[in-house]
């Protein structure tokens, strides 16, 4: 069973960073893909990022790249997602989700998930 616990998050200024965290259990970083969305209010979710079983990252937005980074320690089983340079628009509920069926690629599809953490809200604001 796909267990996901995620940390951080919190409210940030503008320009301000911020990390968050995706704890697993029942499965290994190097089988399967973590991916991340994030959902604002009113609007769809949407995929931040993922990274895959062989640590490769992929599918940034474009609203993101540059300024998000995924990466991952495999002995502690955590997943984590830097956000620097944030901007009001970045603020939403963010979400890491894995599923047996994504190892090396990754859908965009957030209904393609089965498992997902417990989300962890950013703000950014002044």
């Amino acid at each position: 069973q796909f267990q996901l616990v995620q940390s951080g998050g919190g409210l940030v200024q503008p320009g301000g960073s911020l990390r968050l965290s995706c704890a697993v259990s029942g499965f290994s970083l190097t089988e399967y893909a973590i991916a991340w969305f994030r959902q604002a209010p009113g609007k769809e979710r949407e995929q931040v990022g993922c990274i895959i079983s062989s640590g490769q990252t992929l599918n940034y937005g474009d609203s993101v790249q540059g300024r998000f980074t995924i990466s991952r320690d495999v002995a502690n089983k955590t997943v984590y997602l830097q956000m620097n340079s944030l901007k009001p628009e970045d603020t939403a509920i963010y979400y890491c989700a894995a599923d047996e069926f994504w190892s090396s690629w990754c859908t965009t599809n957030a209904d393609d998930f089965a498992s997902w953490g417990q989300g962890t809200q950013v703000t950014v604001s002044l």
